[in-house]
């Protein structure tokens, strides 16, 4: 009976300094052929530093009103190639990568706030309106950019003229789970987080990219676009940052607000979209007081991407019954 509890205790003991040591001993190999952000800046791309990060950005037209664009996870500028240009026809676009994507910086460690953090993107949002002198901003957020967006105009409602929310990730955020976010933040699961992150963004990452679509074929017709997403993770250290970005994900808790949103609000969905379901966006245009919503049909998780005419002929019939009620 003794010798069996002694095996026992052995095979408890070894499982556990496993647990323990075992990820440690997992190499986490170099990436290869990375770059500065710099380096794979395009012609339109321009850097600004904002609270101690050097952030990538682009911007087209002039005047007012001011549109902002926030892309969702996994995205960047390159996500909003199809309608800069045509919203730019009202005023100025600006489109920025958000810290771990893109072109933005990517560091991994930092004095002050983290700033992979929802409160810290508030706060490069806030200090980019200032730095540019733009007093309200009409804001434009796909997915986990319109969380953001909604996040923002809460906290500074002062500063959002309308929120236009595209396929709005509000209510699908990572649980809020004690357990989960301990284990993220102990060193064994540090130290594989880089790993983590690779598999997200490889296959995992171009099978999520292709059931952003509602038409995927388009992917192959164009092979610009998954070479533009790529693009990305050419930058230096791009999977630590991904993995930073991860762990300080949390529940931003905006579902028992949205009732408290001002901001006039125009919610477009791709009516198949599979990452985000219609039916969150047609429970977004209930909660929130002062909204309209359009579905676009034959649309997936990017229309902006996918469907562009549909998404500006919505955009132009909101801003013109904001003009409207303006001259009233």
């Amino acid at each position: 009976m003794k010798k069996g509890w002694k095996i026992t205790l052995i095979v408890l003991g070894a499982f556990l300094v496993l647990l323990l040591v075992g990820p440690f001993l997992v190499p986490i190999p170099k990436l290869e052929n990375v770059h500065s952000p710099q380096s794979l800046a395009e012609q339109d791309s321009q850097f600004i530093e904002i609270n101690n990060l050097t952030v990538h950005y682009k911007q087209m037209g002039t005047g007012e009103p001011t549109f902002i664009l926030l892309h969702g996870f996994g995205a960047s500028t390159f996500s909003w190639r199809e309608v800069m240009a045509p919203l730019s026809e009202y005023g100025l676009v600006i489109v920025y990568d958000r810290p771990a994507f893109g072109l933005t910086a990517r560091p991994l460690t930092w004095q002050s706030e983290n700033p992979y953090t929802q409160e810290s993107n508030i706060n490069l949002l806030l200090t980019l309106l200032d730095t540019k002198g733009i007093d309200e901003a009409i804001l434009v957020g796909n997915s986990a950019g319109g969380t953001l967006g909604t996040a923002f105009a809460l906290a500074h409602p002062e500063r959002v003229t309308a929120l236009i929310q595209v396929n709005a990730a509000v209510y699908q955020t990572r649980p809020d789970s004690a357990l989960l976010n301990w284990l993220f933040q102990t060193p064994q699961v540090d130290h594989i987080g880089p790993l983590i992150a690779r598999r997200l963004a490889g296959g995992q990452g171009d099978a999520f990219l292709r059931s952003a679509w509602y038409d995927p074929s388009q992917l192959e017709k164009d092979p610009t676009i998954i070479t533009g997403y790529r693009k990305p993770l050419m930058v230096e250290d791009w999977d630590r940052a991904l993995w930073e970005h991860t762990k300080a994900a949390q529940a931003p808790e905006l579902e028992n607000q949205l009732d408290q949103v001002k901001a006039p609000t125009l919610i477009i969905a791709g009516e198949q979209d599979q990452i985000v379901p219609v039916e969150n966006s047609r429970r977004l245009a209930e909660d929130i007081p002062w909204s309209r919503l359009v579905i676009i049909t034959e649309c997936g998780h990017v229309p902006q991407e996918e469907c562009p005419q549909p998404f500006m002929a919505a955009i132009d019939d909101f801003l013109n019954y904001l003009m409207e009620k303006n001259y009233e």
